[in-house]
């Protein structure tokens, strides 16, 4: 026990700061897409690489929907013009599915906050976590979210075994038609009022299995979504962002 303590003595204190102290992230981290400039309306290599159909012609641009974009970075070589970049920005959750497209006019993912969840779970979330056919990498990360580097319980945010005990259930994966059930039997067990989040690029929009026939294509097509947070998977600071803005504590 002796040399135990003195082992924690000499590691010291391992919780990150966040969100007092912002995080650093690696190099190698796709944030939000940022578009700079116009583009030849001939050319549509980016649209055409994109695994997912994330990237659209909009006026003399683009529009990048976050929501189904994989972070892949594909495009980024591709574009002749380099009008497009993979930022370090790590705040991509939004509680508006229709903010996740990031075009040349608007560069920050909005969120608009809601008085009413803020009243009833700012000091107490506790949550249900429903892996709905995902590979689990989204499930890897959130679990990430309980170790000490993190630390989420110190925000009054837990994860809960039984969705009895819980405030909401927070989805993983696009939904096979095999988790359907299972899901929707889930939600109706959450007490009222519930809360639904979607989580990484599979839950918002279906990801790379957005045309089969095995997936719902989102939880959004069953169940009505209060916060949605991508990447593929999300970062856990993306994810812990989102959960603090939902809360409005950040």
């Amino acid at each position: 026990m002796f040399f135990v303590l003195l082992e924690r003595l000499r590691q010291g204190y391992n919780t990150s700061k966040y969100p007092k102290i912002e995080p650093i992230l690696s190099p190698r981290f796709s944030g939000v897409p940022k578009i700079t400039g116009n583009c030849d309306l001939t050319c549509k290599a980016c649209i055409d690489v994109c695994p997912t159909e994330a990237i659209a012609k909009k006026e003399q641009s683009i529009a990048i929907d976050v929501g189904k974009c994989i972070f892949c970075d594909q495009c980024v070589p591709l574009c002749t013009h380099n009008n497009i970049q993979f930022t370090h920005e790590y705040r991509l959750a939004s509680n508006q599915r229709s903010t996740l497209l990031v075009t040349k006019e608007v560069e920050k993912i909005g969120f608009q906050l809601n008085q009413q969840i803020q009243k009833l779970f700012k000091r107490s979330l506790q949550l249900r976590l429903v892996s709905a056919g995902g590979c689990n990498a989204c499930e890897a990360d959130l679990n990430v979210l309980g170790t000490p580097v993190y630390d989420l319980n110190r925000f009054g945010i837990n994860f809960t075994a039984s969705p009895r005990h819980a405030d909401g259930i927070i989805i993983t994966g696009p939904v096979t038609l095999n988790m359907k059930q299972a899901l929707m039997d889930t939600y109706d067990a959450l007490p009222n009022p519930k809360i639904v989040i979607a989580s990484g690029t599979c839950a918002i929009s279906g990801g790379l299995f957005q045309k089969s026939d095995e997936v719902c294509n989102g939880v959004d097509s069953l169940l009505p979504v209060d916060l949605y947070i991508p990447g593929c998977p999300p970062h856990p600071y993306t994810a812990l962002n989102g959960l603090l803005q939902f809360l409005g504590r950040v």
